[in-house]
């Protein structure tokens, strides 16, 4: 038997996101009669279904204003307890935000990263499992051919709007 799959996705496509903005997440499924439903869990809730937190729009879970409160894994998952991949969303107050991708990265692959503020991109200082990496003038930089080597914790810091949240950023052998 074929198990049936669906993936997560969120748009904007990013896994940290600014207070109030507005979010899209949906389930992607090869066969929608497997009824995926999006759940999450939260510091406060556990398992929670869409309509609970968000507005369901068809395939889609709407947050009009995303909080902190927000700030928990999400994932798609049917009627027999399959579940798609999930994603760790961070909600921030702050000025600024790292953007990476949400998904894992396939090794050899090249992955930019944004350092961004509500406003503009700056100059941003990027840092990874604590140590800085380099200082990009344009505030975003490329890693190119990913390997496992570059799995890490990344965060940016922009020095006249201050420091992102950290993001995990997993990268994925290609076995093939």
């Amino acid at each position: 038997m074929v198990t049936p799959s669906a993936s997560l996705t969120v748009s904007p496509s990013r896994s940290q996101m600014f207070e109030e903005e507005s979010v899209s997440l949906s389930c992607e499924e090869d066969d929608s009669s497997a009824g995926w439903k999006l759940r999450r869990n939260t510091t406060r809730e556990t398992r929670k279904e869409c309509g609970d937190w968000g507005r369901s729009a068809g395939s889609f879970c709407i947050i009009n204003s995303i909080d902190p409160m927000d700030n928990g894994v999400y994932w798609c998952e049917s009627r027999e307890g399959a579940t798609s991949n999930s994603i760790n969303i961070t909600v921030t107050d702050g000025p600024v935000i790292l953007q990476s991708p949400v998904l894992p990265v396939m090794e050899g692959d090249d992955v930019t990263l944004h350092c961004k503020t509500k406003t503009s991109n700056l100059p941003a200082d990027f840092y990874k499992d604590g140590s800085l990496i380099r200082t990009e003038p344009a505030g975003h930089m490329t890693i190119h051919h990913v390997s496992k080597s570059d799995e890490g914790l990344y965060k940016c810091h922009i020095s006249s709007h201050g420091e992102s949240p950290s993001s995990w950023i997993s990268v994925t052998v290609n076995r093939s």
